[in-house]
């Protein structure tokens, strides 16, 4: 890859065109988008800090002087721009985060604000195409959504130093130099932030591509939704499965509470459609339940989370004017 360390118009290099500068840029979008989500946990926030990023990086081109990588120069940014968004805010989070699981005769309460909320992200916007399939896995699990959840547990720098040292395997005089601090600063900052996100007890799940018992599982999930069969469904989900539904607190995890609601509040689902796509590094679908008109409208985005031959967790993002559009997903089905 063609790099401003070596083309560096202020140094007497060769002087590099609008439309190049441009293309180097963008070659880094993917990657700066996986980073700025892990650091702020909202698709749509880290777009428009990836784009805050590489206007700025536009903007100050003239100045940069070549002795790093360009790739380090907009980390430098995206780094400076992501602390800048999270200072004074409080830390995104799963319903499972706030408090304890509840029973399906709990009352649903009223919705909290959208930056209450970890958000989901598509696969294409922060995973490269064609990558090595061992890298790719480890960029899965760093986008998983109780990974990405448990680093909101930290302080913004702590959580960049993880992210930089563990995820990206910067080195730490490297992460030393973009945070302008020590190297014994940025270890201790790491062990905290390995010892928090420890403590965190993130389950794991699948990353890997999935195999055959994977795909068979989820058809026999789909099969289940679709024909609202709430025995075959709990059968696929594993004993202590949480079941969620942003922007709302309410969280379930008994097989029986999960039953009572879809029977229950829950009963509008009935007769749902599901259309697969992929977020976070694991399966999800597009859901639309039937409308007054007789079509079929959004209702949620499902992130299916997958462990030992089982679901180990679904969220249901119900806010589906923003996510459905961001995932390619269309306004309405006809029946």
């Amino acid at each position: 890859m063609a790099d401003l360390a070596t083309n560096d118009p202020t140094k007497g290099g060769v002087d590099l065109a609008a439309g190049e500068i441009e293309l180097l840029l963008e070659q880094h979008r993917a990657e700066l988008t996986a980073y700025c989500y892990r650091m702020l946990g909202s698709a749509f926030e880290a777009e428009d800090a990836v784009q805050e990023t590489l206007v700025r990086a536009w903007r100050n081109i003239d100045s940069f002087e070549g002795r790093s990588a360009l790739r380090s120069w907009l980390y430098r940014i995206a780094t400076n721009v992501c602390l800048d968004m999270l200072s004074g805010r409080e830390r995104r989070a799963r319903p499972m985060d706030l408090g304890p699981a509840r029973s399906a005769d709990a009352p649903l309460g009223e919705p909290l604000p959208e930056v209450t909320w970890i958000e989901p992200i598509p696969d294409g916007h922060v995973l490269p195409a064609g990558g090595d399939p061992a890298e790719v896995a480890e960029m899965r699990e760093s986008i998983r959504l109780a990974f990405v959840a448990a680093l909101q547990h930290l302080p913004p720098r702590q959580r960049a130093v993880l992210i930089l040292r563990e995820v990206l395997r910067w080195k730490a005089n490297e992460v030393a130099e973009l945070l302008d601090t020590s190297v014994q600063s940025v270890n201790s900052a790491l062990q905290r932030a390995r010892a928090a996100i420890s403590a965190s007890e993130v389950a794991p799940g699948t990353t890997q591509p999935l195999g055959d018992e994977e795909q068979a599982l989820l058809s026999r999930y789909i099969d289940a939704f679709e024909r609202y069969d709430m025995a075959s469904l709990t059968s696929l989900l594993k004993e202590d499965a949480t079941w969620n539904m942003p922007p709302f607190e309410l969280w379930l995890q008994t097989h029986l509470d999960i039953r009572k609601w879809c029977l229950g509040p829950g009963i509008g689902c009935r007769d749902s459609r599901l259309v697969p796509v992929v977020a976070n590094g694991a399966p999800a679908f597009g859901q639309y339940k039937p409308s007054p008109d007789g079509d079929l409208e959004p209702w949620s985005l499902q992130v299916l989370e997958l462990s030992d031959g089982r679901i180990s967790g679904i969220t249901f993002f119900l806010s589906t004017a923003t996510l459905f559009p961001l995932f390619g997903l269309p306004p309405r089905l006809e029946r």
